[in-house]
């Protein structure tokens, strides 16, 4: 009994448009390449050089978002010290009743800057742009490795020349005391 549906095996020559090919093996295609989504269909070299500039840009861009992180920290960091040092009362350097001991007062000597409790309770605000910020980097950490995922060499070299471009502009600065006393790691793409 035919129920009217025709032949279900070859479509009758229709068109099925572009097709994502997924490679598991390190591979230099061009064509009929997508990144991430299946929107993001790479379907001419010209379409490639966009992609390829588009992802060194979001490379360079989660190298900025990396360096603002840490701008906001420092930023909020100071905030706090400034606040926690003028209810101190003191512009001797002496430390307060709580924070008294020979211990504190030589870090503060050893070091140059005074010794500041260790966890701060950081207020709202800065902790809700603090949470964006790790957020945005995370997902853009991610979508990074996804692009890395392909096994595109091409794709792959966009992610490094554009974190490399980007650490060069954005890393044009090093706090070497800090560095040196352990206190900054220089974590790569992969850590967030």
């Amino acid at each position: 009994m035919d129920h009217g549906h025709g032949d279900h095996g070859g479509h009758d020559g229709m068109d099925m448009g572009p097709k994502c090919s997924m490679h598991m093996l390190w591979n230099t295609q061009i064509e009929d390449t997508c990144i991430v989504f299946e929107q993001w269909h790479i379907s001419s070299r010209f379409i490639f050089a966009l992609s390829f500039l588009a992802i060194i840009l979001i490379s360079l861009g989660y190298e900025y978002i990396r360096e603002y992180q840490r701008t906001v920290d420092r930023h909020i960091a100071l905030a706090l010290f400034r606040s926690k040092t003028r209810g101190k009362g003191s512009v001797s350097g002496r430390s307060t009743p709580e924070q008294s001991g020979p211990e504190i007062e030589e870090a503060g000597l050893l070091s140059g800057s005074p010794k500041i409790p260790a966890c701060t309770p950081i207020p709202l605000y800065p902790r809700i742009l603090r949470a964006t910020l790790y957020g945005v980097q995370v997902f853009v950490s991610f979508f990074l490795m996804l692009v890395f995922m392909t096994y595109n060499a091409y794709l792959i070299l966009a992610v490094v020349i554009g974190a490399g471009i980007g650490h060069f502009v954005f890393g044009a600065e090093m706090n070497v005391e800090a560095i040196l006393a352990g206190g900054e790691t220089g974590k790569g793409m992969a850590c967030h």
